[in-house]
């Protein structure tokens, strides 16, 4: 009897422990949602002033996430959303409208990498994952395969692809505004991108992200060394 009740226990308290990580990943997604809206509407205003009105509301919006997105374990929407998050404070302080289009631009692509990691959440190795695997016994090959995360090379692949938009428009900011302009634009996110890769615990992904990033900015100032 006394090994029934401590198995029960056992089963509630994983029980009530998943519930609250799904209860988290539910909450995170509809603020994460917001985001998203939010960040649309600032794209599609024509006037700056409004742009940074909206994305304050999305900045405002990652900040209440962040106790839901740790809760939730999704380490890979994490990893986007803060993405997005320092997109969205250089989109706040970018001088024009174009240069607030793309860091927009690249926040709302964070985003939607942040919304589709959490509906994708129960393929991921979540906190009580292993927990999971070890109770069901009986668990097809295929199954296990689907439930492994995605490797470091189709990481940084999804990584290339979303920064390839970035390269587009930024290429059209260097071809299409004034040097000067464009260059203390792309400078910025350059400086932005070091002071990020110096960060010691920084994450394999975000490391990745900013390498890359910085990458594609340099080969832009090199375009626009005439400004110098």
């Amino acid at each position: 009897m006394k090994k029934y009740y401590s198995v029960s226990i056992i089963v509630l308290v994983f029980f009530f422990s998943s519930f609250k990580v799904d209860k988290a990943c539910e909450y995170a997604g509809s603020n994460i949602n917001y985001v998203k809206k939010q960040t649309e509407k600032a794209i599609a205003v024509d006037d700056i002033n409004q742009a940074r009105y909206f994305a304050y509301k999305a900045l405002n919006a990652i900040e209440k996430s962040k106790k839901q997105l740790k809760e939730c374990g999704c380490e890979y929407a994490a990893e986007s959303i803060a993405e997005g998050l320092a997109n969205l404070k250089l989109a706040t302080k970018a001088t024009s409208l174009n240069g607030t289009r793309i860091l927009l631009n690249r926040a709302l692509e964070n985003t939607l990498g942040g919304i589709e990691s959490l509906e994708e959440h129960e393929l991921h190795d979540s906190q009580y994952g292993s927990d999971l695997l070890a109770m069901n016994t009986v668990v097809s090959e295929e199954k296990k395969m689907a439930m492994k995360k995605p490797g470091k090379k189709d990481f940084e692949r999804k990584i290339d692809i979303s920064l390839e938009k970035y390269r587009a428009s930024l290429n059209e900011i260097v071809n299409s505004v004034d040097c000067s302009e464009a260059r203390a634009f792309a400078q910025n996110i350059y400086t932005h991108c070091e002071q990020q890769l110096l960060i010691q615990n920084l994450t394999e992904g975000k490391k990745y992200y900013n390498l890359r990033t910085k990458e594609i900015t340099a080969e832009a100032l090199e375009k626009l060394n005439e400004c110098k």
